[in-house]
């Protein structure tokens, strides 16, 4: 392949997984579906049902153009293989080309069939047809939406490819091609999973992602999962009319604290072991006087007379929970993304170590 034709391969390429896929920049360059079509798309707040079978539409069709618009670009990235006539271009060009206009085709049929009767087979609106009541239509279960969603008290969270929005009646998730809608009182809600993350890529902290599974008792509806920050779980519970049940495995922290004792205890499992004389018995923890000390500061960072940190020579006195909390104790609360960098003061002797300096017993 010549240089034009793969630097623009390259560069269609990293464009296209971006349109689909929208990272930060893009949202705030304004290269979205929901950017370049807002006239004709019209405002989420004030007619959410129909600003998003709008969307989902349009966003199927303008994705299924990216094989046609990189023919088209190829055209001129490779003119010498006469791409743009089909007479003399390559057969593999051919088939992609065929495949490139047949997605579109496919795409703009599916939408049609989805506008007909004023949008009322389109996903979202029959699955709101199934909470109407026999006397209304879908129409009327939209402008319920609509309203609640107008309001200011309802829990929203989530990237725009996975929007999580909880109003008084309604548990949505908003994805790129679909809206999954499930009224309150009629779902089961279970944490199926939980991942723990040292940290995140947009604080720099450590974060719990849970998934709870919303499955509908109204036949029809299909069943969705959604993603939140554990730290958000609080304020979804408090929105929720409905109990959300565990699973066995799974430890919800609702806390920066909790997040952090995780991650403490996660960081020191990879740090050197001390090995314990075998004269020396381990007493209680003087923090919990619960447990058995289980950790020693060993200064492991750095050589020994360099850096901030210093020697401590106390010994195997706290366990591993007390000596987190005492460390989180000793950060910034204003100050989260400093906690897993920072030095402090033994809570015996005052020498100054870091996480790297807290070695399991064994």
């Amino acid at each position: 392949m010549d240089s034009p034709e793969v630097t623009f391969t390259l560069a269609y390429l990293v464009f296209a997984v971006c349109f689909v896929f929208t990272p930060t920049e893009f949202h705030s360059a304004g290269l979205t579906v929901q950017n370049l079509l807002s006239g004709w798309l019209g405002s989420e707040d004030a007619a959410f049902v129909s600003y998003h079978l709008r969307r989902t539409s349009a966003t199927l069709l303008c994705h299924s153009l990216l094989p046609l618009g990189y023919y088209v670009g190829m055209c001129f990235a490779a003119s010498e293989k006469q791409l743009y006539s089909l007479g003399q271009a390559p057969e593999a060009w051919r088939l992609f080309l065929l495949l490139a206009v047949t997605l579109p085709t496919i795409a703009s049929t599916l939408i049609y069939y989805w506008s007909c009767d004023q949008w009322a087979c389109h996903p979202l609106a029959r699955t709101l047809a199934l909470y109407a009541l026999p006397q209304s239509g879908w129409r009327a279960v939209a402008s319920s939406v609509n309203t609640e969603f107008r309001r200011i008290d309802k829990f929203a969270t989530g990237a725009p490819g996975a929007r999580v929005i909880v109003t008084d009646t309604w548990v949505m998730k908003v994805t790129t091609y679909r809206v999954h809608v499930a009224q309150q009182q009629d779902v089961h809600l279970t944490v199926t999973e939980s991942q723990q993350h040292e940290l995140s890529p947009d604080s720099n902290l450590p974060v719990q992602l849970l998934t709870i599974h919303v499955a509908s008792a109204s036949p029809g509806v299909q069943a969705f999962d959604i993603r939140l920050n554990s730290t958000e779980y609080g304020e979804l519970r408090e929105k929720l009319r409905a109990p959300i049940r565990s699973a066995a495995n799974v430890v919800i922290h609702q806390s920066l604290g909790d997040l952090f004792l995780e991650t403490f205890a996660s960081l020191v499992e990879v740090n050197p072991a001390y090995s314990v004389p075998s004269s020396q018995e381990l007493e209680a923890c003087i923090g919990c006087m619960q447990t058995r000390a289980s950790v020693k500061l060993v200064k492991t960072c750095q050589e020994t007379a360099e850096g901030e940190c210093q020697q401590c020579y106390c010994r195997p006195m706290w366990c591993l929970t007390c000596m987190g909390k005492w460390f989180a104790s000793r950060q910034d609360p204003q100050r989260p993304d400093t906690w897993l960098a920072s030095r402090v003061p033994c809570p015996t002797c005052r020498a100054r170590f870091c996480i790297l300096d807290v070695c399991a017993v064994r």
